[in-house]
């Protein structure tokens, strides 16, 4: 029996998705409330529904647990309510990790991309305190989940118990099926598609730096599937314990998102551009890239999908489709 922590959100449902489809017995903790998460688990047999409030309690009777694989966040990048983001990411976090510890049950955590901040520090997975030191995320959540991964790197240097197994996933900026009740933290290929499906031109921000043109921001874009099988991989191989990045490798820029939205719509490009909104500007990312050898250097060794075979899929496969859930 695994544990989704998150499992109704959007990489949690996919996840729970794999490994209902692999036959785990899956339990999911998370609140469904009235935005149509629940379709986001309609199509897989879930063993059970634990509210989160009623987690601990489960857990001092659950069964003998294979692994958690803990999703559950608040992931607002413009979140404001510093202790309900704390109590959510870092308090809950540190409370899994020592049940974790105590009962010898595996770990796999998502961390995220959003701890690097401004990017200037680089972008490099080292689970080192000192490493972990340098890092300036610019918002309430990207510090949550930073906060979190300095007190395990702490916990791990000065010896205390740990999972047998522990990972923790700097997801970079994923997209797929299952994000729909996310509002205004859907994905960029979900927002251009819809514009574009409304006969709209695909609206990008302009570059407020004058060495980048407009559109020319570049994120590392991930296909849900490829986070997905990542948390497969290490739940199969508990030799790699560790902070990894999960991204492709590859920064691309969001005019190549749009046009990768273009083609797999069957249209032709349209690009209209937009100020930055100035609340966003002073946290906005211009470059995000994952380093990826030491997820290599592990064992990994699968292909990630390129940015068009991504949305593609993507589009044609479910947001164009009667169902677009997984």
């Amino acid at each position: 029996m695994i544990l989704v922590t998150g499992g109704a959100g959007f990489i949690g449902s996919n996840i729970v998705a794999a490994l209902a489809d692999r036959g785990e017995e899956v339990v999911v903790c998370d609140r469904l409330r009235s935005d149509g998460k629940w379709r986001n688990l309609a199509k897989h047999l879930v063993a059970e529904l634990v509210a989160p409030e009623a987690l601990a309690a489960w857990l001092g009777r659950a069964p003998r647990l294979r692994a958690i694989v803990h999703m559950g966040a608040i992931s607002a990048t413009t979140e404001r309510d510093g202790d309900l983001t704390a109590a959510t990411n870092i308090t809950l976090s540190l409370a899994l990790w020592e049940w974790c510890a105590a009962q010898a049950v595996p770990l796999i955590y998502a961390s995220s991309a959003a701890t690097y901040g401004d990017g200037t520090a680089g972008f490099d997975d080292d689970a080192s305190p000192a490493a972990l030191a340098r890092l300036r995320p610019l918002n309430l959540y990207g510090w949550s989940k930073h906060a979190f991964d300095r007190r395990v790197a702490d916990l791990i240097a000065r010896g205390r118990p740990r999972p047998p197994h522990w990972a923790g996933l700097k997801f970079f900026n994923v997209y797929g099926p299952n994000e729909y009740h996310k509002g205004p933290m859907i994905s960029v290929v979900k927002r251009k598609a819809d514009e574009i499906a409304a006969g709209n031109p695909a609206t990008l921000f302009r570059s407020h730096r004058a060495d980048i043109p407009d559109g020319h921001q570049a994120r590392d874009f991930i296909w849900v599937g490829d986070c997905v099988d990542v948390v497969l991989w290490l739940l199969d191989h508990p030799h790699a314990s560790g902070l990894y990045n999960v991204g492709t490798g590859r920064a691309r820029t969001y005019v190549d998102l749009a046009r990768a939205v273009f083609a797999a719509m069957n249209r032709a490009p349209e690009i209209s551009f937009v100020d930055t909104p100035e609340h966003l500007r002073a946290q906005y990312q211009y470059f995000t890239q994952a380093r990826m050898e030491r997820l290599r250097a592990a064992g990994y060794d699968r292909t990630f999908t390129p940015l068009e075979d991504g949305v593609a899929t993507y589009v044609r496969d479910f947001l164009l489709a009667e169902d677009p859930y997984r």
